[in-house]
């Protein structure tokens, strides 16, 4: 992944200043490009950013460190294409735990939009899908928007909390929760996203209706690839396949600006299935010190917490979860008030 926006200074600062107490990352001399927070209690390290990026890069400069010992290092959310895995010759050791399935789209080889949805899509398909735009621009006052590189602070703080707003309803709607809604990541979003969209780490593509928003979704830019973190759209549009309108938008203004890849990210919906090219996974890198029985038994015991956490995922324990989390989070705001 080019210039991994989710390593820069800006990321790492404002992560560190909502997450971390103010307190910056831990470097060492064998990780290039990647810093780290300690546990509280275990000799772990954990990466900045933690589960709230959209893809960690990293590399090892060296297998045998020669200050090395009981550390454990847990890298989150490492797409499996992003590069090929260096061999560890020397004590440190890598455990490599499958999580969330991703997908992307690979944009190469095409002009426009038109060209792409020629080899993803049936005829009969293809008119049905721009049929959506079509209709949904005769029945309402329809105006498109990428804000990459300029946008007001004003404008930028009323599109913020429409956003949250829509997402509030969209979430209320299927009654289950959301951790981007909680008061603490969305507060870390709401700083980090602005001076990202200044210096183009990141985006915001905006659809309005008569100038008011009712589809939002948050990219972060990396290279030649953009990386959709959260999408929404005014449920009161749902007959109107807003969500389906958006992804077309973004296609044709990722080709049009030369990016080459559109990847929606991680966890499984129906959309990325359709419109995806490429499904990967996922994956949480457990490196340790394989001469020292503290982090092997750290480093094993984690591989088996996140096997297990990924079994109950894959018996849909998760969504029971959500709901659960949602209907309590009702209760404790009625009893609050």
């Amino acid at each position: 992944m080019q210039s991994n926006p989710f390593t820069s200074n800006i990321f790492t600062t404002t992560w560190s200043k909502h997450f971390n107490n103010d307190k910056l990352g831990i470097s060492f001399d064998f990780f290039e490009n990647i810093s780290f927070i300690k546990h509280k209690f275990l000799n772990l390290y954990i990466n900045v950013g933690t589960t709230v990026t959209k893809g960690i890069t990293y590399s090892l400069t060296k297998s045998n460190p020669q200050d090395l010992g009981d550390e454990v290092f847990l890298i989150y959310d490492v797409p499996a294409y992003f590069a090929a895995l260096e061999p560890l010759d020397g004590p440190l050791k890598r455990i490599i735990v499958k999580q969330y399935p991703g997908y992307l789209i690979e944009l190469h080889g095409f002009k426009d939009l038109n060209g792409y949805m020629n080899v993803a899509f049936n005829r009969k398909s293809r008119y049905k899908l721009k049929s959506y735009k079509r209709q949904l621009e005769a029945n309402y006052d329809i105006q498109y928007r990428m804000y990459y590189g300029d946008i007001s602070r004003n404008e930028y703080d009323l599109i913020f909390e429409q956003f949250r707003q829509l997402l509030v309803k969209r979430y209320e709607d299927k009654r289950v929760s959301n951790n981007n809604l909680e008061d603490q990541e969305w507060s870390f979003y709401k700083e980090v996203v602005y001076p990202m969209i200044l210096n183009k780490k990141a985006s915001l593509y905006v659809v309005f209706d008569n100038k008011e928003p009712i589809g939002v979704m948050l990219n972060y830019m990396s290279g030649n690839a953009i990386h959709v973190a959260i999408t929404v759209f005014d449920i009161e549009y749902r007959k109107s396949n807003v969500g389906t309108v958006n992804i077309m938008n973004l296609i044709e203004w990722s080709l049009e600006n030369n990016f080459r890849i559109l990847d929606f990210s991680k966890g499984h919906y129906d959309y990325k299935q359709r419109w995806g090219s490429l499904k990967y996974d996922f994956e949480y890198h457990i490196i340790y010190n394989s001469n020292s029985f503290y982090s092997k038994s750290i480093a094993f015991s984690l591989k088996y917490l996140f096997q297990l956490k990924q079994y109950l995922r894959d018996k849909k324990v998760n969504e029971l979860l959500h709901k659960f989390t949602f209907m309590f989070g009702k209760k404790t705001k009625a009893a609050n008030k």
